[in-house]
């Protein structure tokens, strides 16, 4: 599973965003952005130009360099845990070898975005519909699928 680019920055932003507990609102009318685009943004819908993530930064007071930087730490933590995990195909194949039962008791660390510390996590079991939860007050990381 490959993180975008546009994703990593779109949470990041989001991060620092509700840690200032500041609303979309709030920033968007100090970057001069649209609240829909900077939500955009936030969800790793849109590519934010150079000029639109200066401005976003300037209104969060989080130097573009700082932003960047924890980007690439999330990116680079998760290619590490990427290249830690088993070949999907091994693990399709024992699941398909333990039996249904087994698929809905179990499964294995997908990542997604990665908080600090890979201490975060964003829960998806077996079934389609996703749980999402918070450790330690902070947001979702990775994602666990069965």
């Amino acid at each position: 599973m490959t993180v975008l680019l546009r994703e990593a920055i779109g949470d990041r932003l989001r991060h620092a965003r509700t840690n200032q507990q500041r609303t979309l609102r709030e920033v968007s009318r100090s970057a001069r952005v649209s609240l829909g685009y900077l939500s955009e943004v936030e969800r790793g819908r849109k590519e934010a130009s150079s000029e639109l993530l200066a401005a976003i930064c300037d209104a969060l007071a989080l130097p573009l360099s700082e932003l960047l930087h924890k980007v690439a730490a999330d990116i680079g933590a998760l290619t590490a845990v990427e290249h830690s995990m088993p070949e999907q195909a091994a693990v399709e194949e024992s699941t398909r070898q333990a039996g249904p039962r087994a698929a809905a008791e179990g499964g294995r660390l997908v990542p997604a975005i990665v908080g600090e510390n890979l201490a975060d996590l964003r829960i998806q079991p077996a079934l389609s519909h996703r749980i999402e939860t918070s450790l330690g007050g902070t947001r979702a990381g990775a994602v666990f699928a069965a």
